[in-house]
């Protein structure tokens, strides 16, 4: 699962069917995989606007 979340943060246009049916293998379902991807994009997408607007810097 960190794989895939790893990718989808790194590079996510290169995530494929492999990395989806990985996770299938591993034993989660298509709502579990659902589940996380929803949360790692959503915050990838909330750090990214954080970083935009200098949340956190002096």
């Amino acid at each position: 699962m960190l794989d895939y979340v790893h990718q989808l943060t790194i590079e996510p246009a290169a995530i494929s069917r492999g990395h989806v049916e990985g996770l299938r293998d591993q034993g989660f379902d298509d709502t579990a995989i659902l589940q996380i991807n929803l949360i790692a994009s959503w915050f990838n997408y909330i750090n990214r606007v954080a970083d935009g607007l200098g949340v956190g810097r002096p």
